[in-house]
This record gives C-alpha cells, sequence and structure tokens, in this order.
C-alpha cells in the first residue's frame, strides 16, 4: 500500500487458489502486525479447467474461509480468460468483522469444481493501523 493509510489497494494479486472439490483452503493474505483489514472485493481468474460443479465456494478466514461470503457459485467460469468480481454483498448491506493482525483470508471450495482446477485470486481492500 506504499504506506498511505484509508486507500482501497491491490493487497495479494496472482495468488494460486485450488477449487477442486476436496481441496482445502487456500490462502490468499494474511494481515501484517499492527494492521487490520476491510475487504472490497476479491477477483477470481484465468482457471485452469472449467469449474462447473463449483456450487458453493467460500471465502474468508478461518478453517473453513467462511466470514466474509459463503456459497458462492462460479460454474460459469471456464479456462479462456474469465472472471468474477466478488464484492461483499450483491444488493443489501450486510454486517462483516474486520479482521485482524494475523487473520489468513482465503478461499475454500465446499463443493468445487468437478475437474482438477486452479485460479488466480486477486484481493483488494482497506488496510489501516490497529
Amino acid at each position: 500500500m506504499d504506506g498511505k493509510e484509508g486507500c482501497i489497494a491491490l493487497l495479494a494479486r496472482n495468488i494460486t487458489v485450488n477449487l477442486q472439490n476436496g481441496d482445502g483452503k487456500s490462502d490468499i493474505y494474511t494481515v501484517p502486525v499492527g494492521k487490520k483489514m476491510i475487504v472490497a472485493a476479491v477477483i477470481i481468474r484465468d482457471p485452469t479447467a472449467s469449474l462447473a460443479g463449483a456450487t458453493d465456494i467460500d471465502f474468508g478466514d478461518g478453517a473453513n474461509a467462511d466470514t466474509w461470503r459463503n456459497a458462492i457459485s462460479l460454474t460459469t467460469m471456464t479456462t479462456v480468460n474469465d472472471y468474477m468480481y466478488i464484492i461483499p454483498s450483491a444488493a443489501t448491506p450486510v454486517k462483516r468483522t474486520i479482521y485482524d493482525a494475523g487473520d489468513v483470508f482465503g478461499v475454500k471450495p465446499v463443493t468445487g469444481a468437478a475437474l482438477d482446477a486452479d485460479a488466480k485470486a486477486d484481493l483488494a481492500g482497506y488496510l489501516f493501523d490497529a
């Protein structure tokens, strides 16, 4: 974030995440010491195979990555330049929890893709002093 507090910035980019059914959590970003984070958006892009069957993908921290957005469907993504722009809430504002230093934000396929599929993940957020 080049030292500028109060800006929405790209916090992580080009992180490979595993999205096949049965895969565990893929870590995207760890909140640095002395900081807190609010997630503004996650971009999932460039899948290595079709994400057909990926009907329940969770995002957040903890072992289940289920504290930010749950049950996101990525089934329409194929292997050719596709991306999904995931925001905190599709319509109605929803209360979220601020992430603390050491929290590890990631993605976990609950019901993932039928094929062995990976994708790239980018994380945009607001990072500020704790």
